[in-house]
């Protein structure tokens, strides 16, 4: 197993090591631990319902993904053409979704997406849904390899003609990790996507009841996030999707909401930066955004024009027998709604501590208040 050193770039960590050192770097070490005993988990949620719900045929599968067998859904295309006897090829889309959500959660998607004419595998990442619980943290590097062996699995099946992305949150940057790694992604939709785990951490620290002071937030997130990934041989690099994203050279679609408290738009705008820097050649493939008034980090997808974007984005990317103007119409036509429990994932645990953070803020303003008001003998 790699030391701390391994995990940090040498220089960041000497900063690190200077900064937190004025609160005790083994302090800041085994806080650094005990985050990651809290955090690094997913809690699982059961899978509910089934694209049969919807009216929809599907495979119930197994995408092999290292050691793992992730469970997961193949949604073949409506009606596909023949040609010469056989099922005329259409492109497929790997749907892959947040931190502590599952497939069922991702149901939408599936519908919107199969609506346009795209073959859809929709997974559930290790340790999430109804794969096995971990030992191990799961963070972006795993979203990314689980992504990766989505891709791998659909460009085997011959139905398929060509392979693109959409991940949400965690899995948004989990899919554009994988495409840097994976040439078999053509295109890629990442929705509400973190810039690096770094970032990421420091918004949790914002997000909670952690009091942090100021000189203090930046070293102990990169240390923090830096010990989150030590168990699994990985790097901050490994989990950083501006690196990805200058790596990645195929066409690419980052949608954010503008009112995002968990992941602000501010990260979109920085994974954006990095891969518009690294494509000079006039011919490089686009890098598009989109920013949704009026919405946070969750349900994206209620967007009629949400939809349309991303489906005509990947029409046109992928190819495929529906034009990608038809593709953004029959997406956007399809209406789509929320899931009835909403509670889950990276956005909820933040508000759902930060609202625990501030009752028991009130609960202290007010016994403070009591006891000033204490009529005295």
């Amino acid at each position: 197993m790699p030391s701390l050193s391994a995990a940090l770039r040498p220089s960041r960590l000497a900063l690190a090591a200077g900064v937190v050192g004025a609160i005790s770097f083994g302090l800041a070490y085994r806080f650094a631990l005990k985050y990651r005993e809290r955090a690094g988990l997913p809690h699982r949620s059961p899978v509910e319902g089934s694209p049969a719900d919807f009216g929809l045929a599907f495979e119930s599968v197994e995408i092999p993904s290292g050691e793992a067998q992730l469970a997961a859904w193949f949604v073949p295309a409506k009606s596909p053409g023949r040609r010469r006897g056989a099922v005329e090829p259409r492109p497929a889309v790997a749907i892959v979704h947040g931190w502590e959500s599952n497939r069922g959660r991702s149901m939408a998607h599936i519908r919107y997406l199969h609506a346009a004419g795209f073959h859809c595998l929709v997974i559930d990442v290790r340790g999430h849904g109804d794969n096995p619980p971990e030992n191990l943290p799961v963070e972006v590097p795993e979203f990314a390899e689980d992504a990766a062996a989505a891709a791998r699995w659909l460009a085997q099946r011959p139905e398929v003609s060509s392979v693109g992305l959409l991940g949400h949150s965690m899995g948004g940057a989990g899919v554009i990790v994988a495409a840097a790694a994976e040439p078999r992604v053509r295109a890629v939709v990442a929705m509400s996507a973190p810039a690096d785990l770094v970032r990421m951490t420091r918004q949790i620290f914002a997000m909670t009841d952690i009091k942090v002071p100021a000189p203090v937030a930046a070293p102990l997130a990169y240390l923090t996030a830096a010990v989150m990934l030590v168990p699994r041989h990985h790097s901050l690099d490994d989990a950083d999707a501006c690196l990805a994203a200058a790596r990645y050279r195929g066409p690419l679609l980052l949608i954010h909401g503008e009112d995002d408290r968990g992941v602000p738009v501010s990260h979109m705008e920085l994974i954006a930066k990095a891969a518009r820097a690294a494509r000079t050649d006039p011919g490089s493939a686009p890098v598009k955004t989109a920013i949704v008034p009026g919405y946070g980090h969750r349900w994206l997808y209620e967007v009629a024009d949400v939809r349309r974007r991303a489906a005509s984005f990947l029409a046109r990317e992928l190819g495929g027998p529906i034009s990608p103007e038809i593709a953004g119409e029959l997406a956007a036509a399809c209406i789509v709604e929320r899931p009835s429990n909403p509670a889950y994932g990276f956005g909820a645990a933040g508000a759902a501590m930060a609202a625990a953070a501030e009752a028991r803020e009130k609960a202290r303003e007010a016994a403070r208040e009591a006891a000033e008001n204490q009529p005295t003998g």
